[in-house]
């Protein structure tokens, strides 16, 4: 499925061409699921950071069976289920990848349901573990507390021992609070007083997706200590203009706030950072740090949240059910 440009979502176009075949130390992947995420809905308005230049296959992440190896790589490895990071070209039925790259899907957990926890649960988990570092009994917020990242974010957080107050509209709530979470609605609350009311010290880490000048409260909410761990740029999705602009400008309040003597710690958090500096320390951290992940959701501490599955060809609906803002969890495309 081909990005050609600045589109709507049903200007995408299908395609066909030859499968594959794997070079030394590369595996050919069949695609079972890939997902429609935040990054997808900024690529197609031309606005994601460091997105490659039009056309290109999008797809963040995939979950797939390996169809073919290359030379050097373990033939056992054909015919077991993987999940890999990609960025880029995942929604494809066939994709080629380095074989340091993909991790083994435990036993008893499918497709679309590890789908949901690969890019997803390695922010989720990355941002909570080895940025925020929040020990058990502190207390978070997490902004997008029903979506794709927070509700992972979330779960991984109680079964550490966690309290969690969560943002989401009025119709989540009930969901969010059968799991435990304090859910407080951005549309008709006021966020910073009703947080204070719930932690009146501040609370050790805020998780923000949506940036802008609400990432200005958030680091107000920041007890002494704290961190807060800022993830995206969702306010300026459909602004026009410089798409580097927002993620500097949020880079300038970081860096000031990290310069100010007062004990907390502001971060940007990008689950490719590191790559470009040591290839093998990152895919060593994405390979511990998923099955952790993919674990967990074996075991039944995480659930897997499918908002919906539909055929790769249906890429048009996925991504406006993704862009609504209606569902919880994640948009699985499938073959």
């Amino acid at each position: 499925m081909v990005l050609p440009g600045k589109v709507e979502p049903e200007e995408f176009q299908l395609r066909r061409g030859p499968v594959p075949v794997p070079g030394p130390g590369q595996v050919v992947v069949r695609m079972e699921a890939t997902g429609v995420s935040f990054a997808e809905q900024q690529m197609r308005r031309g606005r994601y950071f460091d997105q490659p230049p039009f056309p290109f296959v999008p797809g963040y992440d995939l979950v797939g069976t390996v169809q073919a190896v290359g030379s050097g790589v373990d033939r056992a490895l054909t015919g077991t289920r993987v999940a890999a990071l990609t960025k880029i070209g995942g929604w494809a039925s066939h994709v080629l990848l380095e074989a340091a790259d993909v991790v083994e899907v435990p036993e008893g957990v499918g497709a679309a349901e590890a789908e949901t926890a690969v890019v997803n649960g390695i922010t989720a988990w990355q941002m909570l573990h080895r940025k925020a570092r929040v020990r058990t009994g502190g207390t978070i917020l997490v902004h997008g507390a029903n979506g794709g990242v927070g509700s992972l974010l979330v779960q991984l957080a109680l079964s550490a021992g966690v309290r969690v107050i969560g943002m989401a509209s009025a119709r989540h709530h009930d969901a969010l609070r059968a799991l435990g979470v304090t859910p407080v609605d951005y549309r008709t609350e006021n966020i910073p007083a009703r947080v204070r009311e719930l932690a009146p010290g501040g609370v050790d880490a805020v998780f923000d997706h949506v940036g802008g000048p609400g990432l200005t409260d958030s680091w107000r909410l920041v007890a002494p200590g704290g961190t807060l761990v800022s993830y995206g740029t969702a306010s300026s999705r459909d602004d026009t203009g410089s798409k580097q602009w927002p993620v500097l400008k949020m880079l300038g309040r970081i860096w000031l706030w990290n310069a100010l003597p007062n004990g907390r710690h502001a971060y940007f958090f990008n689950v490719w950072a590191g790559r470009a500096l040591s290839k093998k320390r990152f895919r060593a951290r994405l390979r511990a740090d998923l099955t952790q992940v993919l674990t967990a959701l074996q075991r039944g501490d995480i659930t897997a949240t499918v908002a919906a599955e539909l055929p790769l060809a249906q890429v048009a609906e996925a991504m406006r059910l993704a862009e609504s803002g209606t569902v919880s969890g994640k948009v699985v495309l499938v073959p």
